[in-house]
């Protein structure tokens, strides 16, 4: 099998860091797996070190063999332009790697083309077959399980899980990282987009991740989380993914300084402490959820306001507060693994 060798797609969304998170994850947590990426708006600039071309045939240089969707559309689907850069891909040898809600392998012309060059299409949401409601398994895993909610959608609770995986790693623990959306998937490998299966199925396919995660060796499993509860149009997912992953300990996320939900003007956030009583409330009556910490993401703020920030969230809430990008996931894992 040939090494994984990434392009990843980014055109006209390298330089915004929401609907650019695919790529700006991948970057951070497999960047040896990237040689390039496309967008024709930054063409010859760089990206954390990552030579930015304008078109498929610029890249073959750097030996490309998979074509990585970079971006999160609003609605999940393709610009009409990108048709003609998937079939780039392909025609150039490019196996492609979707995590978009419109799959391309469902796309007939795409999928003959892909037949014709030999390239495998590969839709990174595509729900596995056979999931069901969960069987109780969730509450039977001899491992410790953490699961990242948060006040809105797109704040880093990937990342967070990620960090904590990270740190956890570095102290010898037996820690995996549970992935349960596009993103995570192309970063671990494995996973479940939970934003893509049947409503119904939701817990069960989280109850199905958490029991992967412990078969790969996971004695502690950081699931991470997806949507937000209080969210006017995502908080579906969240419910499911809190009932079948039923965690031990939640760690909960927090854009710094925000008050409204992102793109929904009108809508304010639920305030933090508020948010603490309502996840534990909302958490299996067999397994009662407690959160640990809060994890901040600071970006945009100096170094001082950010610690400001972190202070404030900690008189606010009672618990502990950190950024784990800016100053360490230690704090956090420490939080963590008290309450377990």
């Amino acid at each position: 099998m040939s090494a994984r060798r990434l392009l990843i797609l980014a055109e006209g969304y390298s330089g915004d860091p929401h609907y650019g998170k695919t790529m700006r994850g991948v970057l951070r947590y497999r960047r040896e797996d990237v040689v390039a990426i496309l967008d024709s708006q930054r063409a010859g600039e760089m990206e954390d070190g990552i030579p930015i071309v304008a078109d498929v045939d610029s890249s073959l240089c750097f030996g490309p063999t998979r074509a990585l969707v970079g971006v999160a559309t609003q609605g999940g689907r393709f610009p009409p332009a990108w048709r003609e850069l998937l079939k780039a891909c392909i025609r150039h040898g490019l196996g492609i790697e979707n995590g978009l809600h419109e799959f391309v392998a469902d796309d007939p012309e795409l999928a003959e083309l892909a037949r014709r060059f030999a390239v495998e299409l590969l839709d990174l949401r595509r729900p596995p077959a056979g999931l069901d409601v969960p069987s109780g398994a969730n509450l039977e895993l001899p491992a410790r399980i953490v699961l990242t909610v948060g006040s809105d959608c797109a704040i880093g609770k990937m990342t967070v899980s990620l960090e904590l995986d990270r740190e956890a790693r570095a102290r010898g623990i037996a820690s995996c990282f549970v992935p349960t959306g596009q993103t995570g998937i192309a970063i671990a490998g494995w996973g479940i987009a939970v934003d893509s299966v049947v409503s119904d199925f939701i817990a069960g396919a989280a109850e199905r991740l958490v029991v992967e995660g412990h078969e790969r060796g996971g004695e502690l499993l950081l699931v991470e989380g997806q949507g937000a509860v209080s969210h006017p149009a995502y908080s579906g997912v969240t419910l499911g993914l809190l009932h079948g992953s039923a965690p031990h300990v939640l760690v909960l996320c927090h854009r710094a300084g925000a008050t409204e939900v992102d793109g929904y003007p009108g809508h304010p956030l639920v305030p933090l402490p508020e948010l603490v009583e309502l996840h534990e409330r909302i958490s299996l009556t067999r397994r009662r959820a407690v959160v640990a910490c809060v994890a901040l993401n600071t970006r945009g703020l100096s170094d001082v306001a950010a610690r400001t920030a972190i202070a404030d969230t900690e008189e606010e809430t009672g618990l502990p507060a950190g950024d784990p990008v800016r100053f360490g996931a230690g704090p956090l894992l420490d939080a963590v693994l008290a309450r377990l």
